[in-house]
């Protein structure tokens, strides 16, 4: 994702729903509904991996929002010279020698045919729909987890999601508070779609 597209969020208060888009205004929004004190009981959720989203509530809900507005590009004089900054990250990758070898061999190097070798598997992946349906449970489970973790049925819903049953997944989901049960089912309708 880029450093300056939005991030869209949900919000719970305890298992109350309480707010949900882009991530400034949903705290902005909760903070105005909760207050300060409250405010620090609730759990932000990445709307799209349900990753946990931290949150800095102190101050009025328009320092709360200002502190989560992306930074804006900013024109800073002249260009600087050399390669434009491409959001390359740079990790440590272990291979062994005959891999290395291999990849010295390929045009443009071992960065330009990992790139090429990760995007065509990326490809295949999406092309099978494993991808999105892979990352429909991980979101599901991830949300699941925080939120229902003690809920009756918890483990049972989480079997029929990684099965792919819905019909048992909707049962053991069936108890558990409606706003947390609602945004489980949401998660896991692209699991039991793809």
């Amino acid at each position: 994702m880029h450093p300056l597209s939005p991030i869209y969020c949900i919000i719970f208060h305890h298992q109350r729903r309480i707010a949900a888009g882009e991530l400034a205004e949903a705290a902005r929004l909760a903070h105005s509904q909760l207050g300060p004190q409250a405010v620090a009981e609730t759990q932000v959720f990445d709307a799209q991996s349900s990753r946990p989203i931290d949150i800095d509530w102190r101050g009025s809900a328009d320092d709360v929002a200002a502190r989560l507005q992306p930074a804006a590009a900013t024109e800073s004089g002249p260009a600087a010279r050399g390669r434009p900054r491409l959001g390359v990250v740079s990790r440590e990758v272990t291979l062994l020698p005959r891999h290395w070898e291999w990849l010295g061999e390929q045009p443009g190097g071992a960065s330009v045919t990992l790139r090429k070798l990760i995007d065509q598997a990326r490809q295949a992946d999406e092309a099978q729909g494993q991808g999105a349906r892979r990352r429909a449970q991980e979101s599901a489970h991830r949300f699941m987890t925080a939120m229902a973790g003690d809920a009756p049925g918890f483990e049972e819903a989480l079997r029929a999601l990684f099965a792919g049953d819905r019909q048992r997944f909707e049962q053991f989901t069936g108890e558990w508070p409606p706003d947390v049960r609602e945004h489980s089912r949401q998660l896991a309708a692209v699991a039991f779609a793809a």
